[in-house]
């Protein structure tokens, strides 16, 4: 009974192990968001809203004062970035591309693990487009 509890701990720790160390593909991930109209969906969000290249510039610097955020890929001199957030305590992975296209900021934020991220991405998007707002 002892051998499979400690078999049990090193799978989970290996789980957590893969969660917060699995390395994360620009192919994947750096891609166009596919933004045509607002979506909130099971694993992330969709958000399409008028700007600017100022705009996506500063929300680019909004984002990178997100905690436990960085950059995959891309940079605003190129019309496309794609952000890693990591949850605070399991570290997951949240991707959120962002990209200034034909008069539009395009953000698409979603979850790598799991089928269902309770909102959070939403929260974290739409709090960027508010402080957006804010600013203006």
């Amino acid at each position: 009974m002892r051998k499979i509890f400690w078999l049990i701990v090193l799978v989970v720790i290996g789980g957590l192990a893969w969660i917060r160390l699995a390395p994360s593909d620009p192919e994947v991930w750096h891609v166009d968001p596919k933004v045509s109209a607002d979506q909130d969906l099971a694993h992330g969000v969709r958000r399409r809203v008028p700007g600017n290249e100022a705009m996506f510039a500063m929300l680019h610097r909004t984002i990178l004062e997100t905690p436990r955020t960085e950059v995959l890929a891309g940079s605003p001199d190129d019309g496309r970035v794609t952000y890693i957030t990591r949850s605070q305590w399991m570290g997951f992975p949240d991707y959120t591309t962002a990209q200034f296209n034909d008069g539009f900021l395009e953000l698409y934020g979603r979850q790598r693990f799991g089928q269902s991220d309770m909102g959070t991405n939403k929260t974290r998007v739409d709090g960027w487009l508010a402080q957006l707002d804010t600013a203006e």
